[in-house]
Protein backbone atom coordinates (compact mmCIF):
# COMPACT_ATOMS: atom_id res chain seq x y z
CA UNK A 1 0.00 0.00 0.00
CA UNK A 2 1.58 3.70 -1.15
CA UNK A 3 0.56 6.43 1.29
CA UNK A 4 -0.68 7.84 -2.01
CA UNK A 5 -3.40 5.57 -2.79
CA UNK A 6 -6.68 5.76 -0.66
CA UNK A 7 -7.00 3.93 2.28
CA UNK A 8 -8.68 -0.07 2.78
CA UNK A 9 -11.89 0.44 5.11
CA UNK A 10 -11.32 -2.79 5.66
CA UNK A 11 -8.46 -5.68 6.07
CA UNK A 12 -7.73 -8.71 6.66
CA UNK A 13 -8.86 -11.78 4.84
CA UNK A 14 -12.80 -12.16 4.81
CA UNK A 15 -12.58 -16.01 5.87
CA UNK A 16 -10.11 -14.82 8.80
CA UNK A 17 -6.84 -14.35 10.20
CA UNK A 18 -4.13 -16.14 7.76
CA UNK A 19 -0.46 -16.92 9.00
CA UNK A 20 1.38 -15.52 10.81
CA UNK A 21 -1.74 -14.38 12.50
CA UNK A 22 -3.09 -14.66 15.03
CA UNK A 23 0.14 -13.80 17.12
CA UNK A 24 -0.08 -13.80 21.07
CA UNK A 25 1.67 -11.19 22.72
CA UNK A 26 1.43 -10.78 26.41
CA UNK A 27 2.81 -9.15 29.11
CA UNK A 28 2.36 -6.38 31.91
CA UNK A 29 1.81 -3.24 30.82
CA UNK A 30 4.71 -0.19 31.30
CA UNK A 31 5.16 3.64 31.03
CA UNK A 32 5.77 4.77 27.34
CA UNK A 33 6.69 7.84 26.13
CA UNK A 34 4.52 9.48 27.45
CA UNK A 35 3.10 10.87 23.96
CA UNK A 36 -0.14 8.83 23.57
CA UNK A 37 -2.77 10.87 25.55
CA UNK A 38 -1.13 13.98 26.28
CA UNK A 39 0.07 15.12 22.88
CA UNK A 40 -1.95 13.31 20.41
CA UNK A 41 -5.10 12.61 22.77
CA UNK A 42 -4.99 8.61 22.33
CA UNK A 43 -4.38 6.76 24.63
CA UNK A 44 -2.13 3.78 24.94
CA UNK A 45 -0.64 0.88 26.70
CA UNK A 46 2.85 -0.59 26.55
CA UNK A 47 4.60 -3.48 26.95
CA UNK A 48 8.12 -4.73 27.42
CA UNK A 49 10.42 -4.35 24.74
CA UNK A 50 10.92 -7.98 25.53
CA UNK A 51 7.61 -8.51 23.87
CA UNK A 52 9.24 -7.67 20.53
CA UNK A 53 10.09 -10.74 19.46
CA UNK A 54 6.35 -11.13 18.82
CA UNK A 55 5.01 -14.56 19.43
CA UNK A 56 8.59 -15.78 18.48
CA UNK A 57 8.87 -14.21 14.98
CA UNK A 58 12.12 -11.94 15.25
CA UNK A 59 11.66 -10.44 11.91
CA UNK A 60 8.20 -9.34 12.12
CA UNK A 61 7.58 -6.13 10.31
CA UNK A 62 7.04 -2.89 11.96
CA UNK A 63 3.72 -1.54 11.22
CA UNK A 64 0.22 -0.81 12.13
CA UNK A 65 -2.04 -4.05 13.51
CA UNK A 66 -5.38 -4.90 15.24
CA UNK A 67 -7.49 -7.15 17.30
CA UNK A 68 -8.54 -7.76 20.65
CA UNK A 69 -6.64 -7.16 23.88
CA UNK A 70 -7.57 -8.79 27.45
CA UNK A 71 -6.67 -6.98 30.29
CA UNK A 72 -6.76 -8.43 33.83
CA UNK A 73 -9.14 -4.89 34.69
CA UNK A 74 -12.99 -3.98 34.93
CA UNK A 75 -14.35 -1.80 32.07
CA UNK A 76 -13.52 1.10 34.32
CA UNK A 77 -9.55 -0.01 34.68
CA UNK A 78 -9.87 -1.26 38.44
CA UNK A 79 -7.76 -4.95 38.77
CA UNK A 80 -9.68 -7.81 38.87
CA UNK A 81 -6.75 -9.97 39.98
CA UNK A 82 -6.75 -8.76 43.59
CA UNK A 83 -9.73 -10.70 44.80
CA UNK A 84 -8.96 -13.50 43.00
CA UNK A 85 -7.18 -16.59 44.50
CA UNK A 86 -3.35 -17.66 42.43
CA UNK A 87 -4.23 -20.18 40.04
CA UNK A 88 -8.06 -19.31 39.36
CA UNK A 89 -8.87 -17.88 35.80
CA UNK A 90 -9.27 -14.42 35.98
CA UNK A 91 -12.40 -12.43 34.65
CA UNK A 92 -11.46 -9.56 32.93
CA UNK A 93 -12.51 -7.37 29.98
CA UNK A 94 -11.53 -7.92 26.25
CA UNK A 95 -11.27 -4.95 24.09
CA UNK A 96 -10.81 -4.54 20.58
CA UNK A 97 -7.07 -3.00 19.81
CA UNK A 98 -4.83 -1.13 17.11
CA UNK A 99 -1.26 -1.49 17.63
CA UNK A 100 2.13 0.09 16.86
CA UNK A 101 5.15 -1.86 16.19
CA UNK A 102 7.84 -0.03 15.02
CA UNK A 103 10.09 2.50 15.36
CA UNK A 104 7.45 5.86 15.34
CA UNK A 105 9.73 8.10 12.73
CA UNK A 106 7.65 11.00 13.41
CA UNK A 107 9.52 11.10 17.00
CA UNK A 108 12.26 9.41 15.78
CA UNK A 109 12.70 6.72 18.05
CA UNK A 110 15.88 4.47 19.09
CA UNK A 111 14.08 2.05 19.86
CA UNK A 112 12.01 -0.27 18.91
CA UNK A 113 8.12 -0.23 20.61
CA UNK A 114 4.82 -1.99 20.72
CA UNK A 115 2.32 0.63 21.60
CA UNK A 116 -1.37 -0.38 22.09
CA UNK A 117 -4.64 2.17 22.05
CA UNK A 118 -7.32 0.08 23.55
CA UNK A 119 -10.42 0.98 21.59
CA UNK A 120 -12.20 1.51 25.10
CA UNK A 121 -12.04 4.93 28.04
CA UNK A 122 -10.67 3.93 30.95
CA UNK A 123 -11.17 5.91 34.10
CA UNK A 124 -8.07 5.87 35.13
CA UNK A 125 -4.42 4.13 34.67
CA UNK A 126 -3.44 0.56 35.39
CA UNK A 127 0.26 0.13 34.61
CA UNK A 128 1.59 -3.55 35.96
CA UNK A 129 -1.50 -5.23 34.83
CA UNK A 130 -0.98 -8.47 32.45
CA UNK A 131 -2.58 -7.85 29.02
CA UNK A 132 -2.82 -10.26 26.46
CA UNK A 133 -3.18 -9.46 22.97
CA UNK A 134 -4.29 -11.63 20.01
CA UNK A 135 -3.19 -9.45 17.03
CA UNK A 136 -4.97 -10.65 13.92
CA UNK A 137 -3.80 -8.72 11.07
CA UNK A 138 -1.53 -6.62 9.50
CA UNK A 139 -3.24 -2.91 8.28
CA UNK A 140 -0.08 -0.89 7.29
CA UNK A 141 3.57 -0.35 7.29
CA UNK A 142 4.37 2.66 9.74
CA UNK A 143 5.44 5.85 8.45
CA UNK A 144 6.78 9.48 9.05
CA UNK A 145 4.79 12.16 8.94
CA UNK A 146 5.21 15.60 8.20
CA UNK A 147 3.09 16.95 11.00
CA UNK A 148 1.56 15.92 14.08
CA UNK A 149 -1.77 16.10 13.05
CA UNK A 150 -1.25 14.01 9.77
CA UNK A 151 0.16 11.51 12.10
CA UNK A 152 -3.20 12.08 14.22
CA UNK A 153 -5.67 11.69 11.33
CA UNK A 154 -4.21 8.44 10.41
CA UNK A 155 -4.27 7.04 13.60
CA UNK A 156 -7.74 8.01 13.66
CA UNK A 157 -8.26 6.05 10.15
CA UNK A 158 -6.25 3.04 11.59
CA UNK A 159 -8.76 3.25 14.49
CA UNK A 160 -11.61 2.70 11.92
CA UNK A 161 -10.48 0.43 9.95
CA UNK A 162 -9.80 -1.81 13.24
CA UNK A 163 -13.30 -1.34 14.19
CA UNK A 164 -14.89 -2.46 11.31
CA UNK A 165 -12.23 -5.68 10.28
CA UNK A 166 -12.96 -6.63 13.86
CA UNK A 167 -17.20 -6.86 12.98
CA UNK A 168 -16.45 -9.36 10.87
CA UNK A 169 -17.89 -12.79 11.89
CA UNK A 170 -14.32 -14.69 11.58
CA UNK A 171 -12.79 -11.94 13.65
CA UNK A 172 -15.17 -11.06 16.21
CA UNK A 173 -15.55 -14.91 17.27
CA UNK A 174 -11.58 -14.38 18.34
CA UNK A 175 -12.42 -12.68 20.86
CA UNK A 176 -14.12 -15.27 22.78
CA UNK A 177 -10.53 -16.98 22.95
CA UNK A 178 -9.45 -17.61 26.26
CA UNK A 179 -5.95 -17.16 25.74
CA UNK A 180 -7.04 -13.51 26.16
CA UNK A 181 -8.55 -14.12 29.50
CA UNK A 182 -6.00 -16.04 30.85
CA UNK A 183 -3.68 -14.03 33.12
CA UNK A 184 -1.42 -16.75 34.77
CA UNK A 185 2.23 -15.91 34.27
CA UNK A 186 2.96 -19.31 33.41
CA UNK A 187 0.28 -19.80 31.32
CA UNK A 188 1.06 -19.19 27.85
CA UNK A 189 4.37 -18.09 25.87
CA UNK A 190 3.89 -15.35 22.85
CA UNK A 191 3.21 -17.57 19.36
CA UNK A 192 2.56 -17.16 15.98
CA UNK A 193 -0.53 -18.96 14.30
CA UNK A 194 -0.22 -21.92 12.55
Amino acid sequence: MSRDQPRPQVVGDPSGPTYPFPIKLSGPVVKGFGRGSKELGIPTANIPLTGLSVGGHEDVESGIYYGWAGLDVSSDGNRTSESVPTGERIRGTVRPMVMSIGWNPFYKNSVRSVEVHILHKFDKDFYGVRMNLLILGFIRPEYDYVSKESLVEDIRTDIDVTRRSLEREAYARAKDTSYLLDFRDSAHENQTGT
